[in-house]
C-alpha cells in the first residue's frame, strides 16, 4: 500500500468510481482522466481535497492537478482501476469537440515519454556544456557514449511514438513499434536514397513542396523524407494501422489470426504511410513552418510577445501540448526552434511573481506556499504556482502574463533559439548554446531571464495587494431590516443572546468594530434550534453552526448572492458559497438521501451563479413525510471556523428572505 493510497481512493471515488474511468495517464503535475461522464465527478470535493491543487477540464480530459509528486499518486491510483497504464477499455469516449479530441490524442501519446525526453535533453545539454568548457572534445569516446544516451530517443523518436500511439489507438503495441522502426530503416531515409546518385526526377517543382524522387513503389513515386526524429507521420501511420488491424480481425480465421493479422497490417500500412501519410504530414509541417516564419518575418518582436503572453493561458487549458509537434519539427528540420522559444520567459515570469508575493504578503499560508512554488517554477514546473497561487489571486496571473509577453518580445527580437530538445527551466540553458561554441545565444537567454524576472517582480510589488476581508457598508441589523425583512431589534437581540456563548460583547457587535453578514432564510417555516435536530452530525455543530427550519412550503430559495458549489444528484442537499465567502449547506430533511431523488426537483446545478431569492429547488413535502422522513431542514455555515461568531436570529417563524443567521468576522 503506497504513501498516497488514501488520497488515491478519494480521487477515484470522486471522479465517479472506477466504472466511470475509461483511461488514465499523467504528466508532470496532473492526473489526466478520460471519463465516461464528467458530470458524475465531484469537482468541488476534489478541488477542496488535501493533496489536490485544482481540477481542470480540457482536451477531452478530466485533469486533477496534484503537483510534483503526481507519479507517486498515479502509482496508487492505477491499482484501483481496471486499466493498464495509459489504456482505456474497449468503450472509447467519442464526445467532445474535434480540437479537444486532437489535444487529447497528442498529449496522451507524448505523456508516457515526457520524463525520459526531459532527461535525454538534459544529458545532451550537459554534454554540449562540458565540450564548450573544454573539459573534453566531441571526438572522444566519453562524449560519444553520453551523446548516444541523450540522442537515441530523439533520433529514433518514431519507435517510441509508434509504441505509445499504438496504446492510444488500441493497436497491439509491438505492431506500433515495428511501424516506427520501419520508418527509421536506413533504406527509407533521404540520406541513404540520395547517396545512390542523382534523383530520377522532381515532383511539385517550383513550389515549397518540391521533392526529389530516387525510387518508386511499383511505379508510384516515393517522396524522399527522413523520418528519424519526426512526429506526425508515425502517429498517422499507427492510426491507420489500428483501423487495418480491426478490419482484418473481423475476416481472418482464428486459426491463423495470430500471424496473418499483423502481417497484413504491416503489408498495407507501411506502403500507405511511406507513399501518402508521411509526405502529407511533411507538407503540413512545411506549411506550419512557413506560416510561423512568415509571422516572424513581419515582426519577430510581436511574434515573441504573443507567444510569451499567451503560453500560460494555453497551459491552463491543457492546449500547449498541441504546439509541441511544431517545436519538435523546427528543431529536427531547421536545427533549432526560434518560434516557440519565447515561452521560455513565462517560466521565470511566474517564478518572479511568486517570489514577490512571498515578500509582500502577510498571509502565513501563502508565504509557506510561495517558496516551494518558486523553486519548482525555476526548475520549469509552473503548474503548482499557476493553480495554487496565481489563478486564485487573479491579478498576479495577469501580471505574470504581461511580464512573459515582454520577455517573449525580447527573445523574439534577438532571435533567441534552442538547438537541442529536452530540459526544463534552468536545465534548458545548456541546450541553448550555439553549436559552434559562440556565446551569443546563451547571453540572450540570461538577459531575457533577468529582464523578465525584474519586470515581473516589480509589477507584483507595485500592483499586488493582499486580499482584504469583504467589507459591509452598513450595520448588519439595518441591512437585514432593509433586505431580509428582519428588524434591527431582532438581530441585536440575537447578538446579545449569543454573546456569552461566542465571547463577543455587546460593544463589539457594532458595525464599527465587527463586520457582520446576514444570511436570509432559504425557505418559509418555523425556526428550530440546531441542537434540537435529531441527528448528531447536525446538532453537535460538527458540520457547522447555524439554524434549522421546519418547512411550511416545499421551495428552497437562494439565501444570498453567490455560486452553487455542490448540488447533490439526489436533490436533497445544496452547497453554496456567497459573494462574501460564506460557505453554506442546506440539507432538506433527515436521511432523505435514501429517497434517491424521489420528490425533489432541482432548478439549478453546481457551478450556477445565483441571486438572492432565486428559486433553487422544489420538493414534495407530502411524499417525503409519508415516506417516514423528518422534514426539518438545517441551514449551516460550513466554514464556521473562519468567523468570530455564527448566530441564529431570535425568531419563531420566518418567511423566505427573512434574516436567519448573523455571521460576524
Amino acid at each position: 500500500m503506497g504513501k498516497y493510497h488514501a488520497l488515491a481512493e478519494d480521487i477515484v471515488k470522486n471522479v465517479g468510481g472506477k466504472e466511470n474511468v475509461l483511461g488514465l495517464v499523467h504528466c508532470i503535475t496532473r492526473l489526466r482522466f478520460t471519463l465516461k461522464d464528467e458530470s458524475l465527478a465531484n469537482d468541488e470535493v476534489l478541488k477542496n481535497m488535501d493533496g489536490v491543487v485544482t481540477v481542470m477540464k480540457s482536451g477531452g480530459q478530466y485533469q486533477v492537478v496534484i503537483g510534483n509528486h503526481v507519479p507517486e499518486v498515479f502509482e496508487d491510483v492505477m491499482p484501483l482501476l481496471s486499466l493498464s497504464e495509459g489504456n482505456a477499455p474497449e468503450e472509447e469516449k467519442k464526445s467532445g469537440k474535434l480540437l479537444d479530441r486532437a489535444i487529447d490524442v497528442v498529449s496522451g501519446i507524448f505523456q508516457p515519454i515526457l520524463g525520459i525526453m526531459a532527461a535525454c535533453g538534459m544529458l545532451k545539454g550537459l554534454n554540449t556544456l562540458l565540450v564548450t568548457l573544454g573539459l573534453y572534445s566531441d571526438t572522444c569516446g566519453g562524449y560519444m557514449i553520453i551523446n548516444a544516451a541523450g540522442d537515441a530517443l530523439f533520433t529514433f523518436l518514431p519507435l517510441f511514438l509508434g509504441y505509445t500511439a499504438a496504446k492510444k489507438f488500441k493497436l497491439k503495441p509491438m505492431l506500433g513499434l515495428a511501424i516506427g522502426a520501419a520508418m527509421c530503416y536506413p533504406a527509407i531515409q533521404q540520406s541513404a536514397l540520395s547517396a545512390a546518385g542523382e534523383p530520377l526526377y522532381n515532383i511539385l517543382s517550383g513550389t515549397m513542396f518540391s521533392s526529389p524522387v530516387y525510387i518508386d513503389f511499383f511505379g508510384i513515386p516515393i517522396i524522399s523524407v527522413d523520418y528519424t526524429g519526426t512526429v506526425i507521420p508515425v502517429i498517422l501511420a499507427v492510426w491507420f494501422a489500428s483501423k487495418c488491424e480491426k478490419l482484418f480481425n473481423k475476416f481472418i480465421p482464428d486459426l491463423v489470426k495470430f500471424f496473418f493479422v499483423p502481417m497484413l497490417t504491416l503489408l498495407i500500412t507501411l506502403p500507405v504511410a511511406i507513399l501518402f501519410l508521411g509526405p502529407i504530414a511533411t507538407f503540413g509541417s512545411t506549411l506550419i513552418s512557413e506560416f510561423t516564419l512568415a509571422i516572424r518575418s513581419f515582426s519577430p518582436l510581436l511574434a515573441g510577445a504573443v507567444v510569451g503572453a499567451t503560453w500560460q493561458i494555453l497551459v491552463i487549458f491543457g492546449m500547449h501540448w498541441g504546439f509541441i509537434p511544431v517545436y519538435i519539427n523546427n528543431v529536427m528540420t531547421l536545427g533549432y526552434d526560434n518560434v516557440m522559444m519565447p515561452f521560455f520567459a513565462c517560466t521565470f515570469a511566474t517564478s518572479a511573481v511568486v517570489l514577490a508575493i512571498f515578500f509582500k504578503t502577510k498571509d502565513k499560508q501563502l508565504k509557506e506556499m510561495a517558496i516551494p512554488n518558486f523553486i519548482s517554477g525555476i526548475f520549469g514546473v509552473t503548474e503548482p504556482a499557476i493553480y495554487g497561487i496565481l489563478l486564485p489571486l487573479k491579478k498576479p496571473f495577469i501580471l505574470s502574463c504581461i511580464a512573459g509577453g515582454i520577455g517573449g518580445a525580447f527573445y523574439g527580437h534577438f532571435n533567441f533559439r534552442k538547438f537541442i530538445l529536452g530540459g526544463m527551466g534552468i536545465f534548458e540553458l545548456p541546450n541553448m548554446m550555439n553549436p559552434d561554441g559562440t556565446m551569443g545565444n546563451i547571453i540572450v537567454a540570461f538577459a531575457g531571464i533577468g529582464i523578465t524576472m525584474v519586470i515581473a517582480f516589480a509589477l507584483t510589488m507595485i500592483f499586488y495587494k493582499d486580499k482584504e476581508p469583504a467589507a459591509v457598508a452598513d450595520d448588519a441589523a439595518n441591512v437585514s431590516a432593509a433586505e431580509a425583512g428582519a428588524s434591527t431589534a431582532n438581530v441585536s437581540e440575537a447578538n446579545a443572546s449569543a454573546a456569552e456563548e461566542s465571547g463577543v460583547s455587546a460593544k463589539t457587535n457594532h458595525a464599527t468594530d465587527k463586520k457582520e453578514m446576514v444570511i436570509a432564510s432559504p425557505l418559509k417555516g418555523t425556526v428550530v434550534n440546531l441542537s434540537d435536530v435529531q441527528d448528531e452530525a447536525f446538532s453537535s455543530g460538527a458540520l457547522g453552526k447555524g439554524a434549522a427550519v421546519m418547512p411550511a412550503e416545499g421551495v428552497i430559495y437562494a439565501p444570498a448572492d453567490g455560486t452553487i458549489s455542490a448540488f447533490f444528484p439526489t436533490g436533497h442537499a445544496i452547497g453554496m458559497t456567497t459573494t462574501d465567502g460564506v460557505e453554506l449547506l442546506i440539507h432538506v430533511g433527515m436521511d432523505t438521501v435514501q429517497l434517491e431523488g424521489k420528490g425533489f426537483t432541482p432548478l439549478a446545478k453546481a457551478g450556477d451563479v445565483v441571486k438572492k431569492g432565486q428559486k433553487l429547488l422544489e420538493f414534495d413535502m407530502d411524499l417525503i413525510t409519508k415516506a417516514g422522513f423528518s422534514m426539518v431542514t438545517p441551514v449551516l455555515v460550513a466554514n464556521t471556523a473562519e468567523y468570530a461568531a455564527v448566530i441564529p436570529v431570535n425568531k419563531e417563524n420566518v418567511s423566505a428572505g427573512d434574516a436567519l443567521i448573523c455571521v460576524q468576522r
